[in-house]
């Protein structure tokens, strides 16, 4: 099922009565889709099931997508209706449904199967940053499975490359929300989804083994490309 990764955009036209000087404006509403994997459901098995991928993505990430393209469209109209208290009200959706969408398609990207390099550990300027900031890679993933464990509730484990500083540095961020709300200069290289949605079908209330078994299939590629391109 590697197909590409899609984009949508949705225009919608609004006649905006009254004394409006923009009364027959066209306002554009640039909406998002579910992306692709670039592997099978099963393909990150034993690690992490087929079941749980699947409904993972064309349920929960499915569902972010949804809601978050519904607040943006009401979030349009009531910008063209000058409604203030609804464009305050409809922040909140916007912010978890679209930290979502945006946490979501960086943690498909930051999975490969094991066939294909998967769990590898990090090579290159990322793997000598990690030594550098974290003392050794095992310790790095200690640290992660220890902030991820103690998570209360649901949220996200982050490695996270602080551009401005140009240090690495573990962050956790709650619900949804996304690592650009923990600091404007902070990069995702790789996230760790604690939501229970992503494991308890397969390792019920033991979050500890979840976050174990998931280094086998991180793709540190794709981090270390990041992590070069946005220090290039």
């Amino acid at each position: 099922m590697a197909l590409r990764t899609l984009a949508s955009k949705k225009t919608l036209s609004l006649a905006l009565g009254g004394a409006r000087p923009l009364a027959a404006a066209a306002r554009g509403v640039t909406t998002v889709a579910l992306p692709d994997l670039s592997y099978d459901f099963g393909a990150l098995e034993p690690a992490i099931s087929g079941e749980i991928m699947r409904l993972h993505h064309q349920k929960h990430h499915a569902t972010y997508v949804a809601n978050y393209n519904k607040a943006l469209e009401q979030l349009d109209a009531a910008i063209a209706k000058g409604d203030a208290s609804a464009v305050v009200q409809l922040q909140g959706a916007i912010k978890f449904n679209g930290g979502g969408h945006v946490n979501h398609s960086i943690f498909w990207k930051n999975l490969k199967p094991i066939s294909e390099g998967g769990g590898e550990p990090p090579h290159g300027k990322l793997g000598w940053a990690i030594d550098e900031d974290f003392g050794s890679f095992e310790a790095l993933v200690k640290k992660m499975n220890a902030e991820g464990a103690a998570l209360q509730g649901s949220g996200w484990v982050w490695l996270a490359l602080d551009k401005e500083a140009k240090k690495l540095s573990v962050e956790t961020t709650a619900n949804q929300d996304p690592l650009v709300t923990k600091g404007a200069s902070l990069v995702p290289l790789l996230g760790i989804d604690v939501w229970e949605h992503a494991y308890y079908l397969q390792y019920k209330n033991v979050r500890p083994d979840y976050l174990n078994n998931i280094w086998k299939v991180v793709n540190w590629k794709y981090a270390g490309e990041v992590y070069d391109n946005v220090l290039a």
